[in-house]
């Protein structure tokens, strides 16, 4: 995918190196509670030895020499202390990874900028506002208003504080353990959760979150799979309109294909546990992924995408 010198977006939270805290365990659609918590720093009692004084002293500038000024840190209330140099979103400095990394984070930004510029255009054709959402970078563990996630989720959109989450490690695992490698197979596993966005938009994901109360878990499955598939058939949309723009080299298309063949329940489950279980499925086949991903890169329109009329 031709992606450098293209605009990023500034809808990026860097979080890497955030602590998440405490929370609920992670669930899709469940809610989020910051943990309770006593007031303000107190004061200890008693006085201190002139050794004491001269060693606090020292240190204090000591860290005043490395950029971070404890006074701030203790007006601040317990502030998160973070390294000088490094730049976030908010303009707050945030930890840098590797070379590699760094340069993931920035095809991410132009991804998200390339999704951006599709579904304003799409919006805007239809007389509607398109409300852009942030994307969420972080190591490890991360806190969303659906709940507490590790990298072990995977990549996931949150409706409540409407963010796409992402632990870019989770593209090592991507190419190493599900041999879906290349830049547009990346670009593809952000598109469709910018796709669930899009759902949440328009009334898709509000509606089966309040269906799926009353469904057994069998329905809500079969239900969560055409929920799914239109997330990838959106994401076919943006990869059509991005082969317009003439940015795909050759084989990109095939890389996005293989990552949905890839991540089907039935191939998954066979890599995993030697059979499938068909009731199981809350993705779609592999064969299911792939086709609603082509029929929207064929037709580039949102409304080749009903996966909820007839079979999916």
């Amino acid at each position: 995918m031709e992606w450098k010198g293209r605009r990023q977006s500034d809808n990026i939270e860097d979080q890497r190196g955030a602590s998440p805290g405490g929370g609920n365990p992670f669930g899709r659609g469940g809610g989020f509670r910051m943990p309770g918590g006593g007031g303000g720093m107190r004061r200890a009692g008693g006085g201190m030895s002139f050794g004491t004084i001269i060693f606090l002293v020292v240190l204090y500038f000591i860290l005043k020499a490395m950029g971070i000024d404890m006074l701030q840190v203790l007006e601040g209330g317990g502030g998160q202390v973070q390294m000088p140099g490094f730049e976030q979103s908010d303009g707050s400095p945030a930890p840098r990874g590797s070379a590699q990394e760094e340069e993931m984070k920035q095809f991410m930004a132009t991804v998200l900028a390339e999704t951006e510029d599709t579904w304003n255009g799409i919006f805007q054709a239809n007389g509607q506002q398109y409300e852009e959402p942030k994307m969420v970078l972080f190591r490890g563990q991360v806190r969303s208003a659906c709940g507490f996630a590790s990298a072990a989720s995977g990549p996931f959109y949150c409706p409540g504080d409407r963010k796409v989450y992402l632990d870019m490690s989770f593209f090592d695992e991507l190419a190493q353990k599900f041999d879906a490698a290349g830049d547009f197979a990346q670009a593809y596993v952000v598109a469709h959760e910018v796709g669930h966005h899009v759902q949440n938009l328009i009334g898709v994901l509000p509606k089966f979150n309040q269906m799926r109360q009353s469904m057994s878990e069998t329905e809500a499955n079969q239900m969560s799979v055409r929920v799914e598939l239109q997330a990838d058939c959106f994401a076919g949309v943006w990869g059509k309109y991005t082969q317009q723009k003439g940015l795909l080299e050759q084989g990109d298309l095939e890389e996005a294909l293989n990552a949905a063949t890839q991540i089907g329940d039935d191939t998954l489950q066979k890599r995993m546990q030697g059979y499938v279980v068909p009731e199981s499925f809350n993705h779609g086949t592999s064969e299911q992924r792939m086709r609603w991903f082509k029929r929207g890169f064929d037709s580039g329109k949102m409304t080749a995408c009903d996966t909820f009329s007839g079979a999916a």
